[in-house]
């Protein structure tokens, strides 16, 4: 069973998101929070909460033992456009970007349903002299 959660319009770089949720992609989830509990990244308390989120959307909040994250992922949301004094009088544009992440769990023994295919190699034909 898969179970997501999802924060939008958060006022954190999607750049610096993706550094967090590439170190918790493919991973159990107790070794996720174990990870984000570590991490010295302001991010890392934002994907903590929306992976327990997750984690209570498939059903399994006490027992989290059989979880994974499938799929992390983070897209870039609007950009709060902002003046900020320049020289001579000026202003000069300063961008707050925004962000939307998504966090997909599943269970451990469930597949995607995607097999990998066999790799046949060519023969090659015996070539005949004379």
């Amino acid at each position: 069973m898969q179970a997501q959660a999802t924060a939008k319009f958060v006022r954190y770089t999607s750049r610096k998101v993706n550094q967090v949720l590439t170190l918790i992609r493919n991973k159990k989830v107790e070794k996720a929070f174990e990870t984000l509990s570590f991490l010295p990244k302001s991010a890392a308390t934002l994907v903590e909460k929306v992976l327990k989120s997750a984690v209570a959307n498939s059903g399994k909040l006490n027992d989290y033992s059989g979880l994974k994250v499938k799929e992390a992922w983070v897209g870039g949301g609007p950009t709060l456009k902002r003046m900020r004094p320049g020289p001579q009088g000026r202003g000069m544009p300063v961008k707050k970007r925004t962000c939307h992440l998504t966090i997909v769990v599943t269970d451990v023994g469930v597949s995607d349903g995607k097999r990998k295919k066999k790799v046949v190699k060519p023969q090659t034909a015996e070539i005949k002299t004379k």
